[in-house]
């Protein structure tokens, strides 16, 4: 698959694919003969992944430092579990901090409800002949 067609399938520019590949990303996209980038699945499945992890907010460092050790084999199984744990542990916290931040904008929006309601309910008060 070409550069064009894996950009508009997973949403990514060509820049950002190429990008990708060049900080260590993803390995190495396979190229044709004449040097094009020709995506096969396993590239497509880096692409998805590290899309899927980086929308998740998972920082490229870890993620440059997973593929390199995912690149030297087997034996670094336990160092790519240990990325993936420590990076979770991050998502969890994120998830929490965010679920916190929307638990205070529910109130201050209620708040907001409740305020402009006693208004309206006010204006109604003075502008009644009873």
């Amino acid at each position: 698959m070409l550069i064009a067609e894996v950009s508009r399938k997973y949403d990514i520019s060509a820049d950002t694919l190429r990008y990708y590949e060049r900080v260590g990303l993803i390995p190495a996209v396979h190229r044709r003969d004449n040097g094009i980038r020709d995506y096969d699945e396993g590239d497509l499945n880096w692409v998805e992944f590290i899309k899927c992890m980086r929308s998740a907010g998972i920082q490229v460092e870890a993620l440059i430092e997973y593929v390199a050790l995912y690149q030297q084999g087997d034996e670094t199984n336990e160092a790519r579990k240990e990325i993936l744990v420590e990076q979770r542990a991050q998502l969890m916290q994120r998830m929490a901090d965010m679920e916190s931040t929307l638990e205070r904008l529910n109130y201050k929006i209620d708040n907001y409800d409740r305020v402009m309601r006693n208004s309206i309910d006010m204006s109604k008060c003075k502008n009644s002949d009873g």
